[in-house]
């Protein structure tokens, strides 16, 4: 839940960036939508893991609507085994958001301790990042304008965030109004 915890304080904080801005202007971005929409977009736990219970909120913070639901997977009970976070958060309610966090997708870098890239999946913009110690790797993808999904791993190797990713039906979160 840490990580759903800070993009939301994230984007709270960009939202109060542009609160003048959008105090002087006419609404012109759709209301996020609530919860219960995106809870079915986090997938079942795969053969061999287990998934904690989705969970979700859609908060009013003084006139900007965020919503956001998360789901933790875990492989096996020892204190290290591998684990995996998704989260989906709704931006639609602030556009400053969703230009902020696509612009920094931009950087490709590899070293021997990692990486970070940016990627295209069926032309939706996304940044992956994977350290090789702890094996800790983190995806994101801004899919229809609107929806930050973060799929982070731990434990697992690179190409396990491409796994995670196919159990994850993007056409159906982009159609989610």
């Amino acid at each position: 839940m840490k990580t759903a915890v800070v993009i939301a304080a994230l984007s709270f904080a960009l939202m109060g960036a542009s609160r003048v801005r959008a105090q002087e202007e006419p609404k012109l971005v759709p209301d996020v939508v609530d919860f219960s929409k995106l809870l079915p977009m986090l997938p079942e736990a795969p053969a061999g893991w287990t998934a904690d219970r989705p969970d979700g909120s859609t908060v009013d913070a003084g006139g900007f609507k965020i919503t956001n639901v998360h789901r933790d997977y875990k492989k096996g009970t020892a204190d290290n085994a591998p684990t995996t976070a998704i989260s989906i958060l709704d931006s639609a309610a602030n556009p400053d958001y969703v230009a902020a966090t696509t612009a920094a997708w931009t950087m490709t870098t590899s070293t021997p301790e990692g990486y970070t890239k940016a990627l295209t999946i069926d032309e939706i913009p996304g940044f992956e990042t994977f350290e090789n110690e702890g094996k800790h790797g983190t995806l994101w993808l801004m899919v229809a304008k609107r929806y930050v999904l973060q799929i982070e791993t731990q434990g697992q190797d690179a190409k396990d965030l491409q796994d995670w990713l196919k159990r994850v039906d993007l056409k159906k979160l982009a159609g989610v109004k």
